[in-house]
Parts: C-alpha cells; sequence; structure tokens
C-alpha cells in the first residue's frame, strides 16, 4: 500500500509565456477548472495519448495530434 508521502503530489515550477498562459486560463474557465487543474489535465491526457499512440518515428506532433480551430 503506497504512504502519504508517496500519494502526494509533485511540485513543478512552470514558466509560460503570458500568452499561453490566458490561453490555458481561459479554456480552464470553459471547463470549470483551475489552472493548474487544466494543466494538470492536458498533461495527463498527453501521457495517456502517447502511450497509446504507435510506435513510429515516421509521426510528428503535429501529425499524430492535430489542432483544432476555435
Amino acid at each position: 500500500m503506497a504512504s502519504e508521502k508517496d500519494k502526494a503530489k509533485k511540485q513543478v515550477p512552470l514558466r509560460l509565456s503570458p500568452s499561453l498562459y490566458e490561453a490555458i486560463a481561459r479554456w480552464a474557465e470553459e471547463d470549470f477548472r483551475s489552472v493548474n487543474g487544466q494543466i494538470e489535465y492536458l498533461l495527463t491526457e498527453a501521457v495517456r495519448r502517447r502511450k497509446k499512440a504507435p510506435k513510429s518515428a515516421d509521426l510528428e506532433p503535429e501529425e499524430s495530434f492535430p489542432e483544432e480551430d476555435s
């Protein structure tokens, strides 16, 4: 069974450009999350997708996950 220390979330200093922060903040508000919660959600989804993605060196990130137009 995991100890309390193992369950604690790690703190990571993160530097974002003002425009990226604002985009994440708007998105977080739409999803009823805090900015921190939104960043954690996005990272979790990226890792989940990465684990499911085919292991091919031919795919560039843009090709495997196209950006959505707003």
